[in-house]
């Protein structure tokens, strides 16, 4: 978890106004990927965040549609979907205005210059801080990837074959690659990302949400991984926070047993990903342990480094200092603590108990 950030009673932090996150750039670029990956980003954070789909509304109102609708020289069908794009960005100002939000992702193309300019000056009207985040791609076979594993299982292609899906939705990129102006007005505070992280373009970005977007886009990946998820072995005084102790001997014991485990489980997996086509991430990518900096995570990962395995503290993954209800059940911090349980419930994500340490 992040570090507690300040909120004041409209739910925004103080500092940092709201903010609007503009996507462009012409279909299978990534950025649905980057609209819900900053999303849970700035949720992570504790900022109020929201993703709003262009696409999501149009499947919403229209179903899905053939691909003639998204020709540019189709004005009735421009028309259409203009209208449905702008009441996705209405909607999204209301939520910045009195929704309690902060961060709103406009998730749609964008792709000319005066369809930029009219977003831009609507939210500042506003007082909302846009963010132009331009995603660009010139290997094809990205895009092709794209397409194959996320665009073709979309609900636009339900019951489609996949080859005639592909052919469909290169079709539809086409289509908006005719009408397609890269941003070049540089009073546009804006982000080009090209090819999914390998340069990015920083043009007149200020504040503080804006400048932890451009950090999360410089360290975006697209690569499939996998994370494992593992509890701290038990430790001699398991209630107490406070105490900070070692890991007993059954979590001795447990923390080898993980290291077997976990070792075990990779190595099954590659032995099974040899005899297929494609490369593992297991190969790809070595092992990396990650612990808060509390004695029994630190010790459960002692078996780890001892394989040579690389073991990195970090606070952020420390455990919520629980404060004045340390050691108590949960019967007893109801007992003591009533109101307070009641604000946990509201706001479990901000909340701290009497004495806690935010």
């Amino acid at each position: 978890m992040a570090a507690q950030l300040y909120k004041t009673k409209s739910g925004r932090l103080f500092h940092a106004g709201a903010v609007a996150i503009i996507t462009v750039g012409v279909p299978a670029r990534g950025k649905t990927h980057i609209s819900r990956s900053l999303c849970r980003y700035m949720r992570w954070l504790g900022v109020s965040a929201k993703v709003f789909s262009v696409g999501n509304y149009r499947r919403d109102r229209m179903g899905s549609i053939p691909n003639e609708y998204f020709d540019p020289s189709n004005q009735e069908a421009a028309a259409a979907r203009l209208q449905i794009a702008n009441e996705c960005l209405d909607d999204m100002i209301t939520w910045l205005q009195i929704g309690g939000g902060q961060v709103g992702i406009y998730d749609g193309n964008n792709v000319t210059e005066d369809r930029r300019r009219d977003i831009r000056d609507r939210l500042v009207a506003q007082d909302i801080h846009p963010l132009f985040i331009e995603s660009i791609c010139n290997k094809p076979e990205i895009v092709l990837a794209n397409i194959r594993s996320v665009k073709i299982s979309s609900p636009d292609y339900i019951g489609w074959d996949p080859e005639d899906a592909v052919k469909d939705y290169t079709h539809r990129i086409e289509q908006h690659i005719a009408n397609y102006e890269t941003i070049e007005d540089m009073s546009f505070p804006f982000v080009k990302l090209m090819n999914v992280g390998e340069q990015l373009i920083v043009n007149n970005v200020h504040g503080y949400l804006q400048s932890r977007v451009v950090y999360y886009l410089m360290n975006l990946h697209n690569r499939p991984r996998t994370i494992y998820f593992a509890r701290a072995g038990e430790c001699y005084n398991p209630k107490s926070y406070r105490v900070d102790a070692d890991l007993s001997p059954e979590g001795e014991k447990y923390a080898q047993r993980l290291k077997n485990f976990v070792l075990h489980y990779r190595k099954e997996k590659s032995q099974l990903s040899s005899t297929s086509s494609n490369k593992s991430e297991h190969q790809e990518r070595p092992l990396t342990v990650w612990t808060s900096t509390r004695k029994k995570a630190r010790q459960t990962a002692i078996p780890f480094a001892a394989e040579g395995i690389p073991v990195r503290q970090h606070s952020v993954l420390n455990q919520i200092n629980p404060g004045e209800v340390d050691g108590l059940t949960l019967e007893e911090i109801k007992a003591k603590f009533p109101e307070e349980v009641i604000r946990a419930q509201e706001d479990p994500y901000r909340h701290r108990f009497p004495r806690a340490e935010v």
